[in-house]
C-alpha cells in the first residue's frame, strides 16, 4: 500500500511542470515532500489534508492500487481530472482559450445564502491542469456556536465562451451541492475584479435555491493560501475594508421594470 501511495503521488506530480512548482503551490518544504516521494515517510494528518486538498483527491484514493488509481485519473471519473465532469474535449479546448490571464487566486464575495445580513468571503484558486482549467473554492465557516472553523471544499471547471466565464463546481465532502457562477470578463490590462451571478443552495436545513450577485477580487501572488484562508468566512456588512464599489457590486436589488434578476457589470 505504501508503494502504491508513492506511485500515485508521483503520478499526480507529473501533471505539473516540476516538483518545485508543486512544493511552491503547496507551500511545503521541498526536502520534506521528497521524503514522501521516496517512500521514506508517510505524511501526517495535516500534511495529508493539504496534499489531498491541492490535488483534489480523497485520502483513501491515494492508497488505491496504482493501476486502479491511474485508470481513475485517466478516465476522468475521479476528482483529479474531473476537468469537465465528462464535458466534450472540444468544448474544454475552446473554453480554455483566453483563460491564461485569469489564472490565480481570488477572494469571492457574495451575500451569504444561509446567514442573511452577512457577506461571505471564500478563496478560489484557478489553474491549468490536463486538458482544461480547473479550480478549487474553499469556504471557511466559523460561528459563535461553532468557534472552531470548518471548511467546505468545492472542485470545478472553468471555461470562457463568447465573452463570458462559466464556473461549475461540486462540493467534495458530502456531494450535496453543485453551484454555477457566470462572470463578465475583464477588458483591462490587469485583471483585478470580476462580477457576475452565482446560483446555489443555502447551506442549512432549508436548502433554499438562491441566486446572488458575486464579486471576484484578484489576490497578489505573494499572498499564501493559508494567509488567504485566515481572512475567509462571514463578514458583517459594515466591516472595515469593504469599499463602496464592492458592496454595490454584490447588492441584490432590482430596479423598476426588471423582470429578471440580472448581473451588474
Amino acid at each position: 500500500m505504501h508503494d502504491d501511495f508513492v506511485a500515485n503521488l508521483r503520478l499526480l506530480c507529473g501533471y505539473y511542470p516540476s516538483i518545485a512548482e508543486v512544493c511552491r503551490r503547496l507551500e511545503m518544504n521541498r526536502a520534506q515532500f521528497n521524503r514522501y516521494l521516496n517512500g521514506r515517510y508517510r505524511p501526517r494528518h495535516a500534511a495529508m489534508q493539504r496534499i489531498c486538498a491541492f490535488f483534489g483527491v480523497e485520502e483513501h484514493e491515494l492508497g488505491l492500487p496504482h493501476e486502479d488509481f491511474r485508470r481513475l485519473v485517466q478516465t476522468g471519473k475521479g476528482p483529479v481530472v474531473a476537468a469537465g465532469f465528462g464535458w466534450p474535449d472540444e468544448l474544454l479546448q475552446r473554453g480554455r482559450h483566453g483563460m491564461a490571464r485569469y489564472l490565480g487566486r481570488y477572494f469571492e464575495y457574495y451575500h451569504s445564502m444561509s446567514r442573511p445580513g452577512h457577506l461571505i468571503r471564500t478563496l478560489v484558486c484557478l489553474e491549468e491542469r490536463g486538458n482544461g482549467i480547473v479550480y478549487q473554492r474553499t469556504e471557511r465557516m466559523q460561528t459563535p456556536a461553532s468557534p472552531r472553523p470548518c471548511h467546505n471544499r468545492y472542485m470545478g471547471v472553468a471555461v470562457k465562451l463568447a465573452d463570458r466565464l462559466f464556473l461549475t463546481d461540486y462540493e467534495t465532502l458530502n456531494g450535496h451541492e453543485v453551484t454555477q457562477t457566470i462572470l463578465f470578463p475583464s477588458f483591462q490590462s490587469q485583471v483585478t475584479r470580476l462580477s457576475g451571478l452565482k446560483l446555489g443552495v443555502a447551506d442549512n436545513s432549508e436548502r433554499m435555491p438562491c441566486c446572488v450577485r458575486v464579486l471576484y477580487e484578484r489576490l497578489d501572488e505573494q499572498v499564501g493560501v493559508r494567509q488567504a484562508l485566515m481572512q475567509c468566512g462571514l463578514i458583517a456588512l459594515d466591516a472595515p475594508g469593504l469599499d463602496a464599489e464592492l458592496l454595490e457590486a454584490v447588492r441584490n436589488d432590482m430596479v423598476p421594470g426588471e423582470v429578471h434578476f440580472r448581473a451588474r457589470h
